[in-house]
């Protein structure tokens, strides 16, 4: 194969070594010829050889070099899709094109998610792909009014539309078959005469037939030529065309006299009707299941009323709402896009985005979501994100990656889908010709076969040449026929489609299917504490300060009052600990270090800004206030600089022990040679009420629960206490940098965690465990290191994420062994000639329809219970 040439804008690069780095990586990978990287334009181009080294492999290794090569990401719409064979055709056709990194295409959602190169390779050219693979494309038409998602609903729309008139058609003119047959198999053939108004009863079937299959059979004769001819593969289309044109042919050339036997024309045009059917309901049942996600874009306002600076109010389209624009917005109006109250009191319904049935209260500088409900007051609201970047936008194009990324098991479905037409066409042939040169030796065999005699028509021909090929014949067709792929192709993406649904629309966003899949595995749940199992929102609840004596002073008291040591002597009151504790923490972001600032600033203190600031990671923070050094931490940081913490060590095992995070206060006067321990702070955070339900609920599942802090141990012990996770699960004082190597040893020992944190401190720990979880995310849906979001502030929702993976994969194995065991069963009895091939074609249109059907009634799931859908396959 010849080599090609990428061009990539690459992020990231902030010297001539970076380029170096990446031409150096780029250069070792084998098939790489030639890499040349850019620092000064952010560009580069690769020459490599596609049969040697894949795009995605070249991306990959820039991203573990340390940068990013920009590439975009294209949902086609494909319709035309009648099997698994078929989104594996457009797969490969997409993965062909150059500039494409990857492709995987979904034939229970007719779409295809393709990751590519910008700078190869235009969506249209993706389009063009897909089209001269023999599907059509749902094209973004420049400058068309309707969505995407409007258009592709459409295209689905008229296909259903399309099927049904077919099926329509069809039956009208194969109705009498029905009655035809019944009187064949049921009452011996008494009631229809042989003429129907002087045509003979084959002639009558010959009219009938023929438009059916003309019209009907036309696009499964299509779609097998392209398949066969274009892509070089056989699907189901093939099957469907096999069967009923041996049907037709065989009974056309009966009726020309070519050969003796009956005719079978009620069989041809019945095996296009159930067939279409079944594609008929199949098409309405892949609507049903993405009802979900349509019902949350329905819920999206059309309009917004804007404030100008001016204060006049008018409404404008959803669409012409920028970033920065205020909006009013009215009792019972919804919110029309993400964005932060600047006005006005009132409770909004978030359920649509979180799951949560209680409204929330919002007041000025609180985030309310697009598309949410005002329930009472009257809010002013400026708008931080339109289009395509609200909440709602983004949780729809999550729920539709996870869909487009199958789990693990749909590996098997797909290597047996792969050689499984082939197959089945070769085991046709193999017992038609079989039955027609050993027809006594068979015959002897089935007829102790109950259904003998009944669904066959008689015991096999014995005798006569022309008996025994109309048999094998027979044979050929309903063998053909009676196997579906389809069912075993939609097995898994039909459940994944109804669970990711599930997901969000209980707050819980699944990255892809496989981590659908990965979830139910988890043996281990991983929390961090703050803002995860407790509110994360400090207060201030202790200031105690040291006496001369390095005592402390009862509340209320003050260390110059109480040792009789004046306050000039350098020793300092309550106030004077919390004043210089709070100016040395005012530089910090950290919880604890904004409620100390918040607490001094309720009693009435004044807080300075300090000369020089500087955190020390996990351990506090090292502040000059005043020309004075202050100290604010744990015990190492005061061993650190001279100071000796053991005076204060009862005061901080009794506030740790009360579950409160204390922090030392050392102060190192200008004139001074060495540091005096002054007092101790604590803060206190309050453990959220659901979390002891959600432990207990992972303890009833026989699911270990671990927590990780930075905390110290007395505090992590104490919530840990509180919350009924065993001590021994405690990890405590763990730097934040560290969290992932702790959660690497855990996976260590054997397990399958699950860590979850707040998505942004604990992002190194999420993805290095085997599912990263990343909790109360509120509008921010995209977080890179989790693999599952949850929009809620409620460790509930880790038990609900975990049961929809549950239930989930027993769905999907509900369908695989309807599927497998369908084909299991059935191709034996065909291939031994026990089912008529109109029996066939009806039970293959049937198991497609069962499989969707069943997994459209996983929709009824709630995952606020924990219950087994098919427990013997768990």
């Amino acid at each position: 194969m010849s080599h090609r040439t990428s061009r990539l804008e690459i992020q990231g690069m902030s010297c001539a070594n970076c380029s170096q780095s990446i031409t150096e990586s780029l250069e070792a990978l084998d098939g790489v010829s030639e890499a040349n990287i850019n620092f000064a334009t952010d560009e580069g181009t690769v020459e490599y050889d596609p049969g040697a080294v894949s795009l995605a492999e070249i991306y990959d290794a820039i991203d573990e070099a340390g940068y990013h090569a920009e590439s975009a990401t294209a949902s086609i719409g494909i319709a035309d899709m009648t099997c698994a064979n078929c989104a594996d055709t457009n797969e490969e056709a997409l993965e062909l094109v150059p500039g494409v990194i990857t492709a995987e295409a979904n034939y229970a959602t007719d779409e295809a998610q393709v990751e590519f190169n910008p700078a190869d390779v235009s969506r249209s050219e993706l389009y063009d792909t897909v089209e001269e693979a023999g599907y059509t494309p749902i094209r973004d038409d420049d400058g068309a009014a309707e969505s995407d998602q409007e258009r592709r609903d459409a295209a689905r729309q008229e296909e259903i539309t399309k099927q049904l008139r077919l099926t329509l058609f069809g039956a009208v003119l194969s109705a009498p078959f029905l009655f035809f047959l019944a009187d064949r198999f049921l009452l011996g053939g008494t009631v229809f005469p042989d003429t129907v108004f002087g045509f003979e009863f084959e002639w009558v079937g010959f009219l009938l037939a023929t438009p059916v299959q003309v019209v009907l059979g036309k696009p499964f004769y299509e779609n097998s030529y392209k398949a066969i001819v274009k892509n070089g593969r056989a699907n189901m289309d093939v099957l469907i065309a096999l069967g009923s044109s041996t049907a037709y042919i065989y009974s056309l050339a009966v009726l020309l006299g070519v050969v003796a036997g009956q005719t079978y024309f009620d069989t041809a045009a019945l095996i296009l009707v159930f067939i279409t059917l079944g594609n008929y309901l199949e098409a309405r049942s892949k609507g049903q299941a993405g009802d979900a996600l349509r019902k949350l874009l329905e819920m999206e306002a059309e309009t917004a009323t804007i404030v100008d600076e001016d204060g006049t109010e008018r409404e404008v389209p959803l669409e012409e709402v920028d970033v920065g624009d205020r909006m009013k917005v009215r009792p019972g109006e919804k919110i029309p896009t993400d964005g932060v109250v600047v006005d006005g009191q009132s409770a909004v319904d978030e359920s649509m985005v979180t799951g949560e049935s209680v409204p929330v209260e919002k007041e000025a500088g609180d985030e309310v979501v697009g598309s949410t409900i005002n329930e009472n007051g009257v809010l002013t609201v400026e708008a931080t994100n339109v289009g395509s970047d609200t909440a709602l936008q983004q949780i729809v194009q999550t729920v539709k990656e996870a869909q487009s990324r199958q789990p693990e098991i749909q590996n098997l479905a797909d290597r047996i889908s792969a050689y499984f037409v082939p197959a089945v066409i070769a085991n046709a042939l193999f017992w038609g010709t079989v039955w027609f040169l050993f027809p006594e030796a068979l015959a002897s065999f089935v007829e102790w076969l109950p259904l003998w005699g009944q669904v066959a028509g008689g015991p096999a021909p014995a005798g006569g040449s022309v008996s025994v090929f109309e048999f094998a014949i027979v044979v050929f067709a309903s063998a053909v026929l009676i196997a579906c792929p389809c069912a075993l192709g939609l097995a898994t993406p039909a459940a994944t489609m109804v669970g990711t649904a599930i997901g969000a629309q209980n707050g819980v966003l699944f990255k892809g299917g496989d981590i659908l899949e990965r979830a139910k595995d988890v043996d281990t749940v991983v929390f961090d504490k703050t803002g995860t199992l407790t509110e994360g929102e400090m207060e201030l609840t202790d200031v105690v300060a040291f006496d001369a004596d390095d005592r402390p002073v009862p509340d209320g008291g003050t260390a110059a009052a109480d040792s009789g040591i004046p306050a000039t002597s350098g020793r300092l009151t309550e106030d004077d600990v919390l004043r210089l504790a709070a100016a040395a923490e005012s530089a910090s972001e950290h919880p604890l270090a904004r409620a100390i600032v918040e607490g001094a600033e309720e009693r009435g203190l004044e807080v300075s800004d300090p000369e020089s600031f500087e955190n020390v990671p996990g351990h506090g923070v090292r502040a000059t206030v005043d020309g004075d050094e202050v100290l604010v931490g744990n015990r190492k940081l005061l061993r650190d600089n001279g100071v000796d913490p053991a005076p204060a060590e009862e005061t901080m095992e009794r506030l740790e022990n009360e579950g409160k995070t204390a922090m030392l206060v050392a102060h190192v006067p200008a004139d001074a040679d060495e540091g005096v321990l002054a007092g101790v702070i604590a803060d206190a955070d309050t453990v959220k009420e659901s979390a002891e339900e959600a432990v207990t609920a992972l303890h009833e599942r026989g699911t270990d629960v671990m927590m990780i802090t930075g905390d110290n141990d007395r505090t992590a012990r104490a919530v840990a206490e509180r919350v009924g996770i065993d001590p021994e699960n405690v990890r405590a004082e763990v730097l934040p940098e560290d969290k992932s190597d702790a959660v690497e040893a855990i996976q260590a020992e054997g397990r399958q965690a699950m860590m979850v944190g707040d998505g942004v401190n604990d992002a190194p720990a999420l993805a290095v465990a085997h599912v990263g979880t990343a909790i109360g995310s509120g509008t921010d849906v995209a977080i890179e290191a989790a693999d599952v979001t949850l929009m809620r502030d409620d460790p509930v929702d880790v038990v609900k994420a975990i049961r929809i993976s549950d239930a989930t994969l027993q769905k999907i194995k509900q369908n695989l062994v309807w599927a497998l065991g369908y084909n299991t069963t059935l191709i034996p009895l065909a291939s031994l000639g026990l089912l008529q091939p109109v029996l066939a074609a009806a039970a293959m249109a049937f198991s497609s329809v069962s499989v969707l059907s069943n997994s459209l009634l996983f929709r009824r799931y709630d995952p606020d219970y924990d219950y087994e859908l098919f427990g013997f396959l768990r």
